[in-house]
């Protein structure tokens, strides 16, 4: 089994999460810069089998796709055009960067690693890979 990466897309900072390569466990793998993501994800594809993305879908709270949704299905067309053997799955978002601060909050850790946006990247993209794996286990 190969493992699914989960990314938590942003204009400026990406989040990512994975799998171990038995699907049963999500960890926070790391934060990138949106311009250093595709070169990033060659280098992880190249050294680990990667069977599945797992790509945060932006909506509403009326359920419609939000303001960023846009720039959202640009990067999904460009992430399977580039990587055209791994499928591309789509996961509701909502309220994961709110649980993301929450938890952090929560965590005991110090403030200033509270106050790094990357941490709360990271933790959204576990969130969404613990959605997707919630969905396809029930």
């Amino acid at each position: 089994m190969g493992r699914l990466l989960a990314i938590d897309y942003g204009t400026k900072r990406v989040g990512l999460a994975v799998t171990d390569p038995m699907q049963m466990f999500a960890t926070a793998l790391t934060t990138v810069a949106s311009h250093e993501l595709m070169p990033y994800l060659k280098d992880y594809c190249s050294r680990e089998t990667v069977e599945q993305f797992v790509l945060g879908e932006p909506k509403t709270l009326k359920n419609e796709p939000s303001e960023s949704a846009q720039k959202i299905n640009e990067f999904a067309v460009y992430l399977q055009r580039s990587f055209p053997l791994i499928p591309v799955h789509r996961v509701d978002e909502r309220f994961t960067s709110a649980i993301a601060s929450q938890t952090i909050a929560m965590s005991g850790m110090g403030k200033l690693k509270r106050q790094e946006k990357g941490r709360i990247d990271q933790i959204s993209a576990v969130l969404i890979l613990q959605t997707y794996l919630a969905q396809i286990q029930a």
